[in-house]
């Protein structure tokens, strides 16, 4: 089921390139030292404080994971908690790779960051 909430990737894209977007990352430390998108902070689920993100309410908050599920129950939480205007990325940084938008990434077979592109 998708509402207002779940935001296609090349949307938060564009959003990110205008600045009209807070990009944060829930995934734990490891996995986005592994990979990452570009302009995203870090606030990993497991360690989550909605009222500690850094925003001035002048962008959206959008919520990002691996796949969406995380990045959902972020959503959740600081719906109930802030009441403020946020959504988080369908399907995570797996469907914005899929899309070809850029990311930094560790190569496996070198260990050196690959970096696909800015914005």
């Amino acid at each position: 089921m998708t509402d207002e909430r779940d935001i296609a990737p090349a949307t938060i894209f564009e959003d990110l390139k205008a600045g009209r977007v807070l990009l944060v990352d829930v995934r734990e430390p490891a996995e986005f030292a592994n990979q990452r998108i570009h302009g995203a902070v870090l606030m990993p689920l497991s360690t989550f404080e909605p009222k500690a993100l850094p925003t001035d309410g002048s962008r959206r908050v959008i919520f990002q994971c691996g796949s969406g599920k995380r990045s959902r129950n972020a959503l959740d939480t600081y719906l109930a908690t802030t009441g403020a205007d946020a959504a988080h990325m369908a399907g995570g940084i797996a469907a914005w790779k899929q899309q070809g938008l850029p990311c930094a990434h560790i190569d496996p077979a070198t260990g050196r960051v690959v970096d696909n592109g800015h914005y």
